[in-house]
C-alpha cells in the first residue's frame, strides 16, 4: 500500500451561504443573472469589521490584528470601490473577527455576513498570522477575499481537475487540518455552480486557490507533482474585484428630487447612484418600479464614510425594492440601486416621495 499523503498546510473552511431557491415561474436566465452577484456587496459600501474583546480564546495581540488591517489596505489599494473601516462597538460592524486557536481559519461568502446566527464571529483566523508572514498575509487576505464574495478558485468547474478522492478525503482527516468528510467536500471537491464564478477560466494562481501536494489531483497532467499558488493577489484577483467593485470618481452623484421617476438605464450587475438631501425631517419612501429585479440601499453619508441605513432585495419575487425611512434635514443620503435582471429594457425607474 503507498504512504498516505501528508498534507503541510492549513486550509480555510469557508462557510457557505445555503443555495439559493426561486420559485417555479423564474427562468432559468433570470435565475443565472441574479446568482452572478447575489453575494456581492453593492459598490460603494463601507464595510466595517470589528475585533472580539471577550472572550479570551477570540482575542489576539495587536501584531495579529495587524496583519488583518494591512489586508484590508492591500484590498482597498486595488482601488476598488468599497470602503473599510475598524469601528469600536460590536452592534456597527459588518464583519466580527475572532482568533480561536482551535477552530481553524474561515469565513462566510459576501453579504452572507449579516446573516443573523446563534454564533456571532463572521471571520476567524485559527492560527498565528505573523509566524510566516507571507502565510499569515495570504490567509487575511483569503479571509477577506471571501467577506467580499469571492469563493474557492480550486473548485471552479472551469479548471477541469480531477481528484484523488480516497487520497484528499484521507490527507485532510489527518493533522493539521483534521476535517470530516463533508467539508472537505464542501471546501474541495465540490464544484461551484458556474453561475456564481468569476469568468470562464480558472487562475491556480489566485489567492483564493489552495496549495495542494503531489498526489492529490489527477487532471490536469501537470499538477500531478502538486500545485503552489504564487501567493498575493493574482492578475486575475485583481481584474475581478475591480469589475465587481470599481472605483468611484469623487463627482458629484446625480440627485435624486421627490415625485420625479428616474429611468435606470442598466445592464444586469450595473449599479446607480444617487444623492438625496431632504429639505425636512420626516419619513421617505424610495421605490424601484418596473420588471425587474434590483437591490436597493440607503446609506448616511458622513466624514467617516457610509452608514448603512436599509436594504431591500427583490430578486426573483413579484414585487419591487422599497425603503421607508427616517431622514433628517441638512444630512446626506446615498442611494444605491444594482439591477440584476429586466424583463425589457429601459423599463426599470426609481422614485421617493
Amino acid at each position: 500500500m503507498a504512504d498516505a499523503i501528508r498534507i503541510s498546510h492549513r486550509y480555510c473552511a469557508a462557510r457557505f451561504p445555503k443555495a439559493r431557491k426561486f420559485a417555479a415561474g423564474v427562468t432559468a436566465d433570470r435565475a443565472r443573472l441574479i446568482r452572478q452577484t447575489s453575494d456581492k456587496w453593492l459598490n460603494g459600501t463601507t464595510i466595517r469589521y470589528w475585533f472580539f474583546d471577550k472572550p479570551r480564546k477570540w482575542t489576539a495581540p495587536n501584531s495579529q490584528k495587524n496583519v488583518v488591517r494591512e489586508a484590508f489596505r492591500k484590498w482597498k489599494a486595488l482601488g476598488i470601490g468599497l470602503d473599510f473601516a475598524e469601528v469600536k462597538n460590536r452592534t456597527e460592524a459588518d464583519v466580527r473577527i475572532a482568533f480561536d486557536q482551535d477552530d481553524g481559519s474561515w469565513s462566510y461568502i459576501g453579504t452572507d455576513v449579516r446573516t443573523r446566527r446563534r454564533d456571532r464571529r463572521t471571520m476567524n483566523f485559527g492560527w498565528s498570522l505573523t509566524g510566516d508572514p507571507k502565510e499569515g498575509m495570504d490567509t487575511a487576505i483569503h479571509e477577506i477575499g471571501h467577506t467580499l464574495g469571492f469563493p474557492h478558485e480550486h473548485q471552479n468547474p472551469f479548471a477541469g481537475i480531477v481528484w484523488n478522492e480516497p487520497a484528499v478525503y484521507a490527507a485532510l482527516a489527518a493533522p493539521p487540518n483534521k476535517w470530516s468528510k463533508s467539508t472537505t467536500y464542501h471546501n474541495i471537491i465540490e464544484k461551484i455552480v458556474p453561475d456564481t464564478v468569476q469568468g470562464s477560466h480558472w487562475d491556480p494562481d489566485s489567492v483564493m486557490h489552495y496549495p495542494f501536494e503531489a498526489g492529490l489531483i489527477k487532471k490536469p497532467v501537470k499538477y500531478r507533482g502538486g500545485l503552489t499558488p504564487a501567493g498575493d493577489l493574482s492578475a486575475r484577483d485583481r481584474l475581478w474585484a475591480l469589475k465587481f467593485y470599481p472605483g468611484i470618481s469623487a463627482g458629484t452623484l446625480p440627485p435624486l428630487a421627490l415625485l420625479q421617476s428616474v429611468a435606470l438605464a442598466l445592464q444586469p450587475g450595473q449599479q446607480a447612484n444617487f444623492s438625496f438631501h431632504p429639505a425636512e425631517t420626516r419619513e421617505y419612501e424610495f421605490r424601484t418600479f418596473g420588471a425587474s429585479d434590483t437591490v436597493m440601499a440607503l446609506d448616511e453619508m458622513s466624514a467617516s464614510g457610509a452608514r448603512h441605513i436599509a436594504e431591500d432585495d427583490d430578486s426573483g419575487v413579484d414585487r419591487n425594492a422599497y425603503i421607508k425611512a427616517k431622514l433628517r434635514a441638512g444630512r446626506k443620503y446615498v442611494l444605491r440601486v444594482r439591477l440584476q435582471y429586466a424583463h425589457a429594457a429601459g423599463q426599470t425607474a426609481v422614485m421617493i416621495w
